[in-house]
């Protein structure tokens, strides 16, 4: 008899609780987080949901669109204007992805140089030493 009332006890007192969420790894939980705050500055940051797709490769996709669609929102019901970041620019459209080493560097982002300029060459001469006060003149 007291079995089975400690029984239904505990099944009334865990029969409201999320289980699944007490065994979720807080990591996980983390990572959503931060991608939902990605997805909210890229909108305070009037950057297009593209460009934040692309600056922000490993968060996911669905949390990040998530985050920019409730700050969307926010900002239009509150009547809200963004900030244009000053920071990194993404790649637009005219700026390819090369596969480099790295493979992140977008073409074009190498020193600039005039089509049909020779190469400027680099002069290693070292300026002539500077008389001492112990050095005797010449005679």
């Amino acid at each position: 008899m007291i079995s089975r009332l400690i029984l239904l006890t505990m099944t009334l007192l865990l029969g409201g609780c999320d289980i699944a969420a007490m065994l979720a790894d807080p990591k996980v939980a983390q990572r959503e987080a931060d991608a939902k705050a990605i997805g909210s500055a890229c909108r305070y940051g009037v950057r297009s949901i593209e460009d934040c797709y692309l600056l922000n490769e490993k968060a996911s996709k669905a949390a990040v669109f998530a985050g920019w669609k409730e700050m969307d929102q926010y900002m239009r019901e509150n009547k809200i204007d963004g900030i244009p970041p000053t920071g990194v620019k993404a790649p637009g459209p005219a700026e390819e992805v090369i596969d480099g080493p790295k493979g992140d560097k977008p073409a074009g982002d190498g020193p600039k140089e005039k089509v049909g300029a020779e190469p400027k060459a680099k002069t290693s001469a070292k300026a002539p030493a500077k008389p001492r006060a112990t050095d005797k003149p010449a005679e």
